[in-house]
């Protein structure tokens, strides 16, 4: 088996019997940390802070996750239509608080015979939450007991959108930049386009005059 010292250095392929001794003599363990590796992988450590730390990473992990809670709202079937729309405001900030609810309906004596009653009205509740972008049904309508229940789970956040990046300057088929790109370049670096009338003079004043002989 290969073997790995307390310090990650690897001490080569050795015999279980040589690991173990070499472990008993810095009393510390042999611990088999990837039996399905060829060679098998074992480590000489001590196994009890080991675990400690293992457990330490573990919790320092926990630390940085929000641990989901469901909430309960529970209403009765002969709820007022004022003690409705708050309730269901306390569902909209639980769901954007992020938790879940669990939305329940408590039937009393003979009420149980009428569910669809409950059923109407955890409806409206899912009705008021309709465009309020506060959270989703994750489990439908169900008999618990005396209750009737639903679960709602807050909605995923939406990422927000991508800032646009500005198109550059298209350049042409050949290679050459756009004349009006050439003008500005040229402008930039100081150099003045002679005006449109002004190229034949300044052609003339370059050409050498020519004479002819009778």
């Amino acid at each position: 088996m290969l073997v790995i010292d307390d310090d990650g250095q690897k001490l080569g392929v050795i015999s279980i019997q040589d690991a173990l001794n070499m472990a008993r003599d810095q009393n510390l363990d042999l611990v088999e940390v990837a039996p399905n590796a060829n060679p098998p992988v074992c480590r000489v450590l001590d196994y009890g802070k080991f675990k400690y730390e293992q457990s330490k990473k573990e919790r320092d992990a926990h630390k940085h996750q929000r641990q989901v809670v469901v909430r309960e709202v529970r209403f009765k079937t002969k709820i007022g239509e004022h003690d409705l729309d708050f309730k269901t405001k306390v569902v909209v900030k639980l769901l954007k608080a992020g938790d879940k609810v669990k939305v329940s309906v408590l039937f009393r004596g003979r009420e149980i015979t009428h569910p669809e009653i409950g059923r109407e009205l955890l409806q409206r509740v899912v009705a008021k939450l309709d465009g309020q972008d506060a959270g989703t049904v994750e489990k439908g309508i169900g008999m618990e007991g005396r209750f009737m229940t639903m679960i709602l789970a807050p909605t995923a956040s939406k990422a927000p959108p991508k800032p646009k990046v500005p198109r550059t300057p298209r350049i042409e088929a050949s290679g050459a930049p756009p004349e009006s790109a050439l003008a500005e370049a040229l402008k930039s670096a100081g150099v003045v386009e002679p005006e449109a009338d002004a190229v034949p003079e300044a052609v003339a004043a370059a050409t050498p005059a020519l004479t002819t002989s009778d």
